[in-house]
């Protein structure tokens, strides 16, 4: 099938356009990518002009939006990340495209929780303006899909992380590159996570695969681990040792309180946990990448990157 890609220049998107073959994606300031096919907006939001965007193209993957920060107002998420959204799926239906495949968030099903994994059935629960526009969204493009017939397909990830990955990710791999020790000896929480070449292997799994049409999933490599676990990992895949320190984790939570932090600890410390199971149920996947071989890109990367800023 003939795809068509927003976000590309993205975290995601740079890897789904370097080991995939994408039929058109779209370029914003005239950077298109060398030597792929694109289309050029100006902006992706409620007035962007799709036309003539979809020739040839069977399926839509849309990445690209508004990212969690305190940047952004709700009339701007709104804009970009809803209406955006559903401008582009109506006019992908309108010019016969079979299927979109929406990227949403984890923040659709609420914050870290310490009862049971997240799952497709859990009721939603947006716990940040940014979670409240993806599920906006959602629904939006469920009424086109309706009314239309295109094939949605909603994916929420878990936190992505791979080589250069942007927020909580990159600060904690640079927290791993400059430190000797960490807080998190006493750390056995449970946190759900997704390697990036999982997830663009997954998104295009789920353009192509005729039993996609119409699930939702919550994407995960499928392998909980805690917080100092994660943060060894990162250590290993740069080829760094480091210490955990044995910090109680109940004094973890009152310096996060003391200094107005308890959200960043909670997403440290916290439980965050996901039922994937309906992915290898529906579509036979599992994740190609164990979050060792996936963080062993990290020193790959370092070494590609030396002697830069």
């Amino acid at each position: 099938m003939n795809i068509f890609l927003t976000g590309s220049s993205g975290f995601v998107g740079k890897q789904i356009v370097s080991n995939y073959d994408i039929h058109r994606h779209v370029a914003r300031k005239l950077k298109p990518i060398e030597n792929k096919s694109f289309f050029i907006v100006d902006s992706i939001n409620s007035g962007t002009d799709w036309s003539m965007a979809f020739d040839d193209i069977q399926v839509v993957i849309h990445l690209a939006g508004l990212a969690h920060s305190t940047e952004y107002s709700i009339e701007e998420y709104d804009d970009v990340n809803v209406k955006g959204a559903i401008c582009l799926a109506s006019a992908a239906a309108l010019s016969g495209v079979k299927r979109f495949v929406f990227v949403s968030s984890i923040g659709v099903n609420g914050t870290a929780t310490q009862a049971n994994p997240f799952s497709v059935d859990s009721l939603p629960n947006p716990h940040s303006e940014y979670a409240q526009s993806k599920y906006n969204a959602e629904i939006g493009l469920k009424k086109i899909a309706a009314e239309t017939g295109l094939e949605l397909v909603i994916i929420r990830p878990t936190l992505v992380y791979g080589p250069n990955a942007p927020g909580n990710f990159g600060l904690l791999t640079k927290l791993v590159k400059k430190l000797p020790a960490l807080p998190f000896g006493l750390a056995n929480n449970k946190r759900d996570f997704i390697a990036v070449q999982n997830l663009a292997d997954l998104l295009i799994t789920c353009a192509t695969h005729p039993n996609a049409a119409g699930h939702t999933f919550l994407a995960s490599d499928m392998e909980a681990v805690s917080i100092k676990q994660f943060t060894n990992a990162i250590a290993e895949g740069l080829g760094k040792k480091v210490f955990q320190l044995p910090i109680p984790v109940s004094l973890m939570r009152l310096v996060g309180k003391l200094t107005g932090k308890s959200a960043m600890i909670e997403q440290l410390f916290g439980n965050l946990q996901v039922d994937s199971s309906n992915l290898k149920g529906v579509l036979g996947w599992i994740p190609p990448y164990t979050m060792q071989q996936a963080m062993a890109s990290l020193s790959d990367s370092g070494k590609s990157s030396s002697g830069k800023d």
